[in-house]
């Protein structure tokens, strides 16, 4: 038996049978079942799968607190995993997989792997789950989540880093202690971070993809790391900024020092996002009374009066080929004439323009425009040599917006075919003037997609390849169009947050599935900032205007608000909603952006722009039940939205925020405020 001692962390480990006996954190048993150390995947040339663990091994030796397992079944007689491990103020464990036979290449490895308490929905001894997904979130019903296993060909929802998961930890939380789990890899390669239940309790993993050739062996040269921390989510995330603040990627500085930051980005301006074709993604893509682009104008100059705020037109519907059918997107619909008109109008009076795009697809044919079809282009201009590959090495059409929109291929943007065909459909939206592009909508988090592709430019199994390639990528783009901004679906992904600075954060997305928490905010809005996005997914009940409650929540976390327009100039309750007799109130959320724009232009820019989002204090109020329409009946929340920043000098403050039409009581470490109706307070602490 193998014990390890480290602070606050005590470890057994069965060696022989390749299995975690007990795992003590501050004295609390978590080890609820024993489970096998790692679990491979390797895959032969024909794409079959072989899978091992520590279970399985013919043979254990042991030297000081580095466990070797060799000899598996078939032709893995020779392999062997090594497991490295380092006990001191935290435990690290290292991967080497060595003797890989030819005509076999490791695809991946989960390490370490542990079995906790079923969480607290499910079990009196449970805790709940901080989980990086999307902005991030707390998870107390182990089921509340769909389980997917990633596969190809891919898929956005799937829980991988860099796309969307931001960061590369998740922290087990009882009341009293918490259990901090954490990839701190500099390079930021593809992981797999999930968690799933078993019969027993709920089993954390770390998978590791290995991005190896056939034959070739893996050594990790990053540690996973186990370290005690409070019991909330808050102790949990600074253990992953202190690694982070000392390990950014290239590049990435804060905002106020950020030189390439346009002007407008540092103020507050007001996203403004509708269709100019059809009411809805599923809908006949007919021009709507926003086209041609100008009939927007009033529309978008009455909000700005009625705000004050500096307006960004963001356009869905509008690609001249198909919506949502990349990449082919240019001219846009109606001709170049008149969606530079309105740009040019835009820019006229100090606003702005953004466009959707559409990610890495290649569209086979649209479902929304029946007469594009690129079957014969796909053909003759050789395509399939640069679109993901399974592996069994062939082209597979995707997942993404199928059957919604568009059938087709992912693209690979490691192989020099996919990289031409990008170059090709981009270099006019990169010449067009506009302001910013969602240039990776579908991408979520902006990562690409995996590729098992033999003749490519990168090895045949997903790794760190992906993260690299996607960076000096988006680097090029941040090149080739200096004064435009990027973003991607969901938050970017930690790596790409030097590129993609503006994306949208759907926080909501969240609340069928657990509460949402701000890690994302914590960790990176130091250096850039999101936007509301279109709210595409809310699962609040539209019959009750919860809008201004969603801005509330954004304009607290740092983020810049958002408004989504029918095409009859009304707001929806987000995008994709087909009730309109339920629209949110206009005049009460245009009169909530008016104060929170003067409240932000009158000191509270330097805590929401360029400030560092610091431990918030339990804010006392009333309580409000929103009803919902999938995950669960309802949710309670506080009626007031807070948080706490720490502005540069050192001064910190509390930001409260009251989406409420009439002003609300409430207090903080016992003493007693009260928040002004339909605005921001600030106290300084």
């Amino acid at each position: 038996m193998l014990e390890l001692l480290a602070k606050d962390i005590e470890l057994s480990i069965d060696e022989e049978a390749g299995t975690i006996l007990s795992l003590r954190v501050r004295g609390k048993e978590c080890c609820v079942s024993a489970t096998a150390l790692f679990k491979a995947r390797l895959r032969d040339e024909a794409g079959e799968c072989l899978y091992i663990d520590a279970t399985g091994a013919k043979s254990v030796t042991t030297n000081n607190n580095t466990i070797t397992y060799k000899g598996f079944e078939g032709a893995l007689l020779e392999l062997s995993v090594t497991l490295a491990i380092t006990a001191g103020k935290e435990i690290s464990w290292c991967a080497e997989v060595s003797c890989v036979p030819c005509g076999y290449a490791l695809e991946w490895i989960e390490l370490p792997r542990v079995c906790l308490p079923r969480f607290i929905d499910n079990d009196a001894r449970g805790g709940s789950l901080l989980f990086p997904y999307n902005e991030g979130m707390l998870i107390s019903d182990e089921n509340a989540l769909p389980r997917y296993e990633p596969e190809f060909p891919s898929s956005g929802a799937y829980f991988m880093f860099p796309n969307m998961l931001c960061s590369q930890f998740m922290a087990y939380l009882f009341d009293d202690v918490g259990f901090y789990i954490g990839a701190h890899d500099p390079k930021r390669g593809l992981k797999c971070i999930d968690f799933y239940p078993d019969s027993l309790g709920v089993s954390l993993q770390i998978r590791l993809y290995s991005g190896a050739c056939y034959g070739e062996d893996f050594k990790s040269d990053f540690p996973i790391v186990w370290k005690a921390c409070e019991g909330n989510w808050k102790s949990a995330t600074e253990i992953y900024r202190t690694w982070l603040e000392a390990n950014l990627p290239d590049g990435v500085v804060p905002v106020c020092e950020n030189a390439s930051i346009p002007d407008w980005y540092k103020g507050s301006p007001l996203i403004v996002t509708y269709p100019v074709r059809g009411i809805h993604d599923m809908d006949k893509m007919e021009p709507n009374e926003l086209f041609p682009y100008t009939n927007a104008l009033p529309i978008l100059n009455r909000i700005k009066s009625d705000t004050g705020c500096q307006i960004m037109a963001l356009l869905m519907h509008w690609e001249g080929t198909a919506p949502w059918a990349p990449p082919y997107a240019w001219p846009p619909f109606g001709g170049e004439a008149l969606f530079n008109e309105f740009r040019d109008a835009l820019h006229k009076t100090g606003d702005l323009l953004g466009i959707y795009c559409s990610g890495f697809g290649y569209t086979l044919r649209s479902t929304l425009i029946e007469s594009y079809n690129c079957e014969e282009q796909i053909k003759r201009d050789d395509v399939l040599k640069g679109v993901c590959h399974s592996p069994q090495n062939k082209p597979e059409l995707g997942r993404t917006c199928t059957p919604y929109q568009r059938y087709g291929y992912d693209i690979c943007p490691a192989s020099v075919r996919g990289r031409e065909i990008l170059d090709e459909a981009y270099a006019p939206i990169f010449d067009s003037g506009i302001d910013y592009a969602q240039i990776l909508d579908q991408n979520h988090g902006g990562g690409q997609y995996m590729c098992f592709a033999r003749d490519h430019e990168h090895p045949p199994m997903p790794g760190e390849w992906m993260t690299s390639n996607m960076r000096e990528l988006l680097s090029a783009w941040n090149r080739r169009a200096p004064n435009m901004l990027f973003g991607c679906e969901s938050a970017s992904a930690e790596p790409f947050i030097g590129n993609l600075l503006m994306s949208d954060n759907r926080f909501e997305l969240n609340y069928p599935f657990g509460k949402p928490v701000p890690v994302f905010a914590f960790l990176y809005h130091k250096y850039l900032r999101n936007f509301m996005g279109n709210q595409c997914g809310c699962p609040f009940e539209p019959k009750r205007d919860t809008l201004r409650y969603r801005l509330a929540y954004s304009f607290s976390i740092g983020d810049i608000l958002t408004l989504i327009l029918s095409p009859k100039g009304c707001l929806m309750t987000h995008w994709g909603t087909h009730d309109f007799e339920s629209a949110p109130d206009m005049e009460l959320a245009l009169t909530l952006i008016k104060n929170l724009k003067r409240f932000y232009d009158e000191g509270g820019e330097k805590y929401l722009l360029s400030g560092r989002m610091s431990v918030s204090p339990d804010i006392e109020c009333e309580m409000i039940d929103i009803p919902m329409f999938r995950g669960r009946d309802f949710i309670t929340l506080p009626r007031l939205l807070c948080s706490t920043w720490e502005a540069e000098g050192g001064k910190t403050a509390y930001i409260i925020v009251n989406p409420e039409t009439e002003p609300v009581s409430f207090s903080i470490n016992g003493v007693a405020y009260e928040a002004g109706a339909l605005d921001a307070t600030i106290i300084l602490k």
